[in-house]
């Protein structure tokens, strides 16, 4: 076969740029997701949310539109495939090609394993954490991999895909157990899709506060202010910003990776 190269930046004009691109953000009506579809859209690029709650969705579209983009919200539950598949379907009529897929929706569950309900819970976290980025790939990949234009998916892990921390305390069997298997989904992608100048790549954040904030343990505030060696929280948009990057011409040459954007919490936990 005949590989599609992309060629290396030659200059730093436009290096960093996403203007005009047509990008997917699965749970981008708020949370990171909103941030991430935020950080393409202030940077010139269309945007298609992906989430199950349509009214919020479309709120949040309507935002990014503000900046002059394009933006439409299709609605899906992610773990359930017939409602990829029929949200990807009209992604492809939205726009004639997509660029950028960022699989970033994720849930989090306060069961223990052993729990009641512990089984029931896991099944619907992996579902969602796991086999919905491998939906949405199914769905868009292929199509990115058709159109012959190359293009960037980035799936959104955790530094829990690395480690497991207060394990008896905080119930992250099914969370940590996802995230780590996307990080292995994220590398094998890497390697079948890098043969169409399609690059995959993860990033793994650290302490964000988002909806899945209201797990943590107690004095872990205390710890991200004192320990951390960022001594704060980040910000969605940050993660958007390291997305952008990531899709963008600049990193052409970065494939496979998953990449903690944590405030250094990798480094003393």
């Amino acid at each position: 076969m005949e590989y599609k190269k992309i060629p290396p930046i030659t200059e730093m004009k436009d290096a960093f740029s996403v203007k005009g691109y047509n990008v997917v953000v699965t749970g981008g009506n708020r949370g990171l997701g909103y941030g991430i579809a935020s950080a393409f859209a202030e940077s010139g690029a269309n945007v298609a949310i992906v989430c199950r709650n349509k009214e919020s969705g479309d709120e949040a579209a309507a935002k990014l539109a503000e900046n002059g983009v394009r933006a439409a919200c299709f609605s899906a539950d992610i773990s359930v495939y017939e409602e990829v598949k029929a949200a990807a379907d009209g992604i492809f009529e939205f726009f004639d090609h997509v660029d950028v897929l960022v699989n970033n929706a994720g849930i989090d569950s306060p069961a223990h394993f052993l729990d009641e309900d512990g089984l029931s819970e896991w099944h619907r976290v992996i579902n969602t954490n796991l086999h919905g980025p491998a939906n949405m790939t199914y769905c868009i990949a292929p199509k990115m991999r058709d159109a012959g234009l190359g293009g960037s998916i980035i799936n959104i892990s955790s530094v829990g895909g690395f480690r497991v921390h207060s394990a008896k305390e905080l119930a992250g069997s099914s969370y940590n157990a996802s995230k780590a298997a996307l990080d292995i989904f994220t590398r094998h992608m890497a390697i079948i899709l890098g043969d169409y100048g399609i690059r995959v790549n993860g990033i793994n954040p650290g302490p964000n506060l988002t909806d899945l904030s209201d797990n943590l343990p107690e004095g872990f505030t205390d710890m991200v202010d004192n320990e951390l060696p960022a001594h704060r929280f980040g910000k969605p948009i940050e993660i958007g910003a390291f997305c952008v990057f990531l899709a963008s011409p600049a990193a052409s040459q970065i494939r496979g990776i998953n990449c903690p954007h944590d405030g250094g919490l990798m480094l003393i936990q």
